[in-house]
């Protein structure tokens, strides 16, 4: 039995996000680009004596109980195995929350990875992904990162090749969005055809490796409700452009927004543009990063 993990629980964007239709049973069949970026929070993990599941975060706000993703990833597991021993979680949250970025779900698999390890469970990425669904739909693909594409209601996950490297911009303006709220403001099955995103162009330029078509396939059915609704998601994506962006896109559900840079300097220009420009006392939190495909991913965390 391993006592300690510590793990990195890395967040994604979405480079294109359709929704094809609202199912009979309330679920949404999506097709959507994910893609791990290099933003993560930090999941510390360690069995104790003591019993029970002791959830700690550095964000007053978050649940340090039953509500939080993280504790339900380890109830999910300890209940299934009869683990009687003690979990404790450690959770640093950097990935903005309520932001579409998975950060919730992302800490929740990292949870899973860990203590499947930790306690020598036995459960391969498939079987760890199984259970990762019954907590949310972004969690299977969390498990296992890197460049992939996803459908159903996002749990039939297929591999692509590494995205070409560049810096990533992220900026979450100061609101947050519910995703139960865009996806029923949405109304899917009346989309329009030019209203769906071509995420089979998108995927042909990954395949490609060509970063500018890429970009120029970028696209988020979402962004009819959430952007509507706050059109700062908008002014955020103009001043990235304005300053060298090859493109820039809400992520998810939002309100996140990032954008991407082949020139370093754009990329800090832009990054200064909002923690200090006339935006900066609407945008909460900005990050520059880069995107995460080292060739291990495939191997989960």
């Amino acid at each position: 039995m391993i006592k300690h993990m510590g793990l990195k629980a890395h967040g994604k964007i979405n480079l294109g996000l359709d929704v094809l239709r609202r199912r009979e049973d309330g679920y949404h069949e999506v097709k959507m680009v994910m893609q791990t970026v290099g933003l993560f929070d930090s999941v510390d993990l360690r069995i104790n004596g003591r019993g029970g599941i002791h959830v700690e975060t550095n964000l007053s706000y978050l649940p340090n109980n039953e509500n939080n993703l993280v504790w339900k990833a380890a109830n999910l597991l300890m209940e299934e195995f009869g683990i009687r021993e003690g979990v404790e979680i450690r959770l640093r949250k950097f990935i903005p929350v309520s932001a579409g970025m998975a950060g919730g779900s992302s800490d929740a698999a990292a949870v899973l990875f860990g203590l499947n390890r930790m306690f020598g469970l036995g459960l391969d990425m498939e079987e760890l992904k199984k259970r990762g669904v019954k907590l949310g739909a972004d969690v299977p693909y969390c498990l296992m990162r890197g460049t992939a594409l996803s459908e159903g209601i996002g749990e039939i996950l297929t591999p692509l090749p590494p995205v070409p490297q560049c810096r990533v911009l992220l900026a979450k303006p100061n609101i947050n969005v519910s995703t139960k709220w865009v996806y029923e403001n949405l109304h899917a099955n009346d989309l329009r055809p030019e209203d769906h995103p071509d995420i089979d162009g998108l995927v042909d330029a990954i395949r490609a490796g060509d970063l500018r078509e890429m970009a120029g396939k970028f696209g988020n059915v979402l962004e009819l409700v959430t952007e509507k609704r706050y059109p700062v998601i908008g002014d955020i994506k103009q001043a990235m452009l304005r300053c060298g962006a090859i493109n820039a896109m809400m992520s998810g559900s939002g309100p996140t927004v990032f954008g991407l840079f082949e020139n370093e300097s754009d990329a800090k220009k832009a990054y200064w543009t909002l923690r200090n420009g006339r935006l900066s006392r609407r945008v909460r939190q900005v990050y520059l990063t880069n995107f995460f495909n080292n060739r291990e991913v495939s191997n989960g965390l």
